[in-house]
């Protein structure tokens, strides 16, 4: 005799292991207790069902541990949701022999859009059929799922109740569901969700009417779908059969019980029971292992805790009364510990500031267990995106966590250079793309070396964007060609630069091989066929090898074979596609992870327990997710069609939180800021805070982790604190003794910019692509006004404001603007053209002399050496009485508060070095007008903005000067610092090129210093 028999009694025989137990160890240990001294074999001839592949796993694992030295054959151990008729207990022909195989997931995707476009919606974008085939899959799955008997019963829904887009939806369904089962016919194959559920229906039948003969558990199922639940019946009702559930909750007063609705964790349970035809009483207790009794305590009282904070809500209004009742039963019972606190007994909420806040404390916590021998940990979450940046984090550690989620194929080396391959093919000179491809690790052009590509990048892609491949090679030529002293580049530079040549050459070959389907659309099957040549042209055929690459080549072989008559694509929307599928594609990467650690999703976490369980992403629309919206179907019409409704997933989501927070040790994360934005913290945790704060007891809020976290990421481990606001002291040697007048309002404003750019020497590099039709415009404008004075000195042409119109024309094309920008160019070139020959024409009428763009410069004495201040105005208009000083611009003037305080000594000081030095050919001339001219050619065409004139034009000159000299004097002291932003009212609008040198964001965002002015 066994000390536990599971098939003892009579049928239906149902179990429950609670909550708090370690449900996969409890039944192994359960099975074990009854094979007693049995021989080693007779294990074998039992069968075992669980609800996945991971629990199925686990549980061979479990049993091994239980078992201890002693030798046990493994039971057929089956997962419930995955049946295929020819593995055991299943014998080939005997079940599901005339089923057809499933269709691919990807493979029905393309079919079903192809369906809808030729059948429903000609001429529909494929993206938009993927959109509508992906809502008509997941109605036909749910109703597969169901099992409802008339799908096209939905066609009736198309009355006068329902709103017209309902009406619209009804309608498409109604003529799908007929359409789809028919192709399906024909290429004889049927969906996967519907043979699954064929499947268990079968084997549900089949032992209802022949059950089995031998020992059958089926255990950890909540029975979601009806014939899985219909199996569970009939394994409770076989001679030799039991079921065990997991978390019943046995205590609940049958009030709240009957209260239970579909959000709550225990509703799949009891729609289980009551389809069963089974009392909540007649489920008896499985097999528990002994355990510590003060262990056990903790686990009671954790599971009454949680149940009773997440009680249906129509009875939460007793809530004191259950506490004051907990604590009278634990006395009655002789325990003088609080049953609150004791159930709050190794059970932690850790709140976070953002993801990333979250994912360093969830890894520090998952590398600090691994400091006691033996020790195990699980993050249990359904955030995807955080169990990835938790997995990242580990790696700094060399930990690599068993994941249940994979790794998405965007994630990995090939998936990468498909996206990039699609999104080149839509726009092959976006220098973003182009130099990620060929700096991508799998590229194996030949032309790509690093010489190659470092030129090119330098050359070709930094900078305004070039419009073709003609302007990529011009722009290696001019570099080509001899700099502005007449000294040609070094053979060295040469060399590379043919290098880079030959490298743009071979790219554009490629663009073209690759775009050449596309006029300007292409059949999706055509472009996906274009996308693998050039993938394999640029990495050879060996980018298929792997797991990422079997996957890659898996999913552009169906996007291949399903694309066929599926419709044409533009590039873009092509790009768009793939991006997509590569999104969606997942790999399992298997390899070698670490024992003790995991991470997993809430699903496959349900019957898995660990030492520490790290329950994360506890926020409203992550955990639990909202209820999903279906795009077809109102509540009412679910609810005619006998589906369930949106809520039920909650209530599933919401077992598995019950599961994992009544571990030992349960730690629950909440973070305050997702995306940016505050987030709600999840329900659950809401309900626990708000019970145990009416029972007077603290819920344990550990901040230590959280302070270690961000210590390890903190600049300068060990010494603390963000970085300071910079404050270089260089040798008064080093310092610059030439400033052009924009440096020197440069450094007014940012000294450490000077610093950077005139000590340090750095030179800003342009970015890639970077939007600079404004830089260009304004340069444009100044080129075309500068090619109008030097034409015509004196007199103005007749056609004055068409030579201008013609100029900028010209101009506007050589910095690069195509016919695109022309279209909104031209307008407002010929109103600034019209503003500007009324400007020429009035400065001109005061018979002034025009100097453009001549270089002035003043040197004087400073205690560290002479100090030389240059300028090169945009144009010195020379008069009988002195000179005025204009400078053109596109974008906002300073003011003239600005120039009186010396924040913009540009005018000034040029009008000083005129006071001092003068010109080449005049000597001093006195300063009487300064004017920035801002050109724009929209409504406001253009104004003249004089700042001051005569005298005071003068005196401001000289002001700024003496403030120069002041400056110059103050900084050849060692002493004086070159301090970041000494002016922030400038930092929003006059940003700096060296602002992330200076580490602005962390002293002056993060840092909150606030900067002296």
């Amino acid at each position: 005799m066994t000390a536990f028999d599971p098939f003892a009694g009579d049928t239906p025989r149902w179990f429950a292991i609670p909550a708090h137990r370690p449900f996969l160890e409890d039944l192994a240990a359960g099975v074990l207790d009854w094979l007693g001294d049995n021989p080693p074999e007779a294990l074998s001839d039992a069968t075992i069902l669980l609800p996945n592949r991971r629990a199925a796993r686990a549980f061979g694992a479990a049993l091994a541990t239980q078992a201890g030295d002693r030798p046990v054959l493994l039971p057929q151990v089956r997962p419930l949701g995955d049946l295929e008729e020819d593995e055991p207990p299943f014998s080939p022909g005997e079940l599901g022999l005339d089923l057809p195989p499933a269709i691919a997931p990807l493979t029905r995707r393309f079919e079903m859009a192809r369906m809808i476009v030729e059948q429903f919606a000609p001429g529909l974008a494929p993206l938009r059929a993927l959109e509508l085939a992906d809502g008509l899959g997941a109605f036909l799955d749910s109703c597969h799922i169901e099992e409802v008997a008339d799908p096209g019963m939905v066609a009736s829904f198309g009355g006068e109740d329902f709103a017209e887009h309902w009406q619209a939806s009804a309608e498409f369904l109604g003529l799908a569901v007929e359409a789809w089962p028919k192709r399906l016919e024909a290429m004889g194959l049927v969906d996967a969700s519907w043979r699954r559920t064929k499947l268990l229906r079968l084997l549900a039948e089949r032992w209802a009417e022949h059950p089995p003969q031998g020992p059958v558990i089926a255990a950890g199922s909540t029975g979601t779908v009806k014939a899985a639940a219909d199996v569970l019946k009939a394994v409770a009702r076989a001679p030799q059969g039991c079921v065990v559930l997991p978390g019943l909750d046995a205590d609940l007063d049958a009030t709240a019980w009957g209260a239970i609705e579909e959000q709550h964790p225990q509703s799949a349970l009891k729609r289980l029971l009551e389809r069963a035809e089974v009392a909540r009483a007649a489920v008896r207790p499985w097999f528990r292992r002994p355990v510590d009794p003060g262990v056990e305590a903790r686990g009671l009282a954790r599971q009454r805790l949680i149940h009773e904070a997440l009680r249906p809500a129509e009875a939460t209004a007793d809530w004191r009364e259950e506490i004051r009742g907990l604590r009278g039963r634990a006395a009655e019972a002789g325990q003088s510990a609080d049953p609150i606190a004791l159930g709050l007994q190794g059970l932690s909420v850790v709140t976070t500031r953002t993801e990333e806040d979250a994912a360093a404390t969830i890894a520090l916590m998952m590398r600090e267990s691994l400091e006691t021998p033996g020790r195990t940990c699980a993050l249990v979450t359904p955030d995807l995106a955080l169990g990835r940046r938790v997995a990242a984090r580990l790696e700094r550690w060399g930990v690599v966590a068993d994941s249940s989620s994979g790794t998405g194929l965007g994630q990995m080396p090939v998936g990468v250079l498909v996206d990039l391959c699609a999104r080149w093919m839509a726009d092959p000179l976006a220098p973003q793309t182009a130099l990620a491809l060929i700096k991508h690790e799998l590229t194996t052009l030949p032309e790509a070396t690093s010489d190659a590509v470092v030129e090119l990048e330098k050359v070709a892609f930094r900078g305004p964007r070039t419009r073709d491949w003609t302007r990529v090679e011009a722009r290696l030529t001019q570099a080509g060609a001899p700099r502005r002293n007449g000294q040609p580049p070094s053979d060295w530079t040469l060399a590379r630069l043919a290098q880079a040549t030959a490298l743009a050459g071979r790219l554009q070959t490629l663009s073209g091989t690759a775009t050449a389907p596309f006029a300007p659309r292409a059949p999706l099957d055509a472009a996906a066929r274009s996308l693998t040549t050039l993938i394999e042209a640029l990495a050879g055929a060996d980018v298929w090898a792997g797991s990422d690459g079997e996957a890659a080549a898996a999913m552009l072989s169906q996007l291949i074979e399903g694309g066929t008559s599926l419709g044409e694509v533009s590039p873009g929307e092509f790009a768009e596609l793939v991006a997509g599928l590569v999104r969606d594609t997942t790999v399992r990467t298997g390899g070698a992870t670490h024992p003790s650690l995991r991470i997993l999703g809430a699903i496959e976490a349900r019957l898995v327990r660990a030492d520490r369980m790290i329950l994360a992403g506890l926020e409203e629309g992550v955990w639990p997710r909202g209820a999903p919206v279906d795009p077809f179907l109102s509540r009412p019409m679910r609810k005619s069609l006998d589906l369930p409704p949106p809520e039920r997933r909650v209530g599933q989501t919401a077992q598995d939180f019950v599961q994992g927070a009544c571990a030992p040790e349960a730690i629950l994360i909440h973070t305050e800021r997702r995306g940016g934005q505050p987030a709600v913290r999840s329900r659950w945790l809401w309900r626990l805070e708000m019970l145990t704060r009416g029972a007077g007891v603290d819920l344990d809020r550990p901040t230590e982790m959280q302070a270690t976290a961000r210590a390890l990421d903190a600049p300068g481990f060990g010494q603390g604190g963000l970085a300071k606001r910079p404050a270089p002291k260089p040798p008064v040697a080093r310092r610059p003794r030439t400033l052009p007048v924009t440096g020197v309002e440069r450094w007014v404003r940012d000294p450490y910019a000077v610093y950077a750019r005139y000590v340090l020497n750095l030179k800003p590099m342009d970015r890639p692509g970077q939007s600079a039709e404004a830089l260009l415009r304004g340069q444009a404008i100044h080129k075309a006004v500068e090619r109008l004075t030097l034409a015509w000195p004196d007199v103005l042409p007749e056609d004055c404001e068409d030579q201008i119109v013609h100029l900028l024309h010209e101009e506007l094309r050589h910095h690069g603007f195509e016919d695109a920008a022309m279209a909104r160019e031209g307008p407002l070139a010929r109103n600034a053209a019209r503003w500007l020959t009324a400007f020429e024409t009035r400065r001109r009428a005061q018979g002034i002399e025009i100097r453009v763009e001549e270089e002035v410069a003043l040197t004087f004495d400073a205690d560290a050496g002479p100090f030389t201040v240059t300028a090169k105005a945009d144009r010195i208009e020379l008069s009988s009485t002195g000179a005025a000083i204009l400078d053109f611009k596109t974008g906002a003037a300073p003011s003239a508060k600005q120039v009186k305080s010396g924040f913009a000594p540009q005018l000034t000081l040029t009008g000083a070095i005129l006071a001092e030095t003068g010109l080449s050919d005049t000597g001093p001339v006195e300063p009487e007008d300064l004017t920035y001219v801002r050109v724009v050619g929209r409504k406001v065409a253009g104004e003249a903005k004089t700042l001051a004139q005569g005298t005071e034009a003068a005196d401001l000159s000289m002001a700024a000067l003496a403030g120069l000299k002041a400056r110059v004097r103050r900084f050849d002291l060692e002493t004086t610092p070159y301090l970041s932003w000494v002016a922030p009212q400038f930092m929003g609008n006059f940003g700096g090129n060296y602002d992330h040198l200076a580490r602005v964001w962390e002293w002056h965002v993060a840092g909150a210093e606030e900067p002296e002015s």
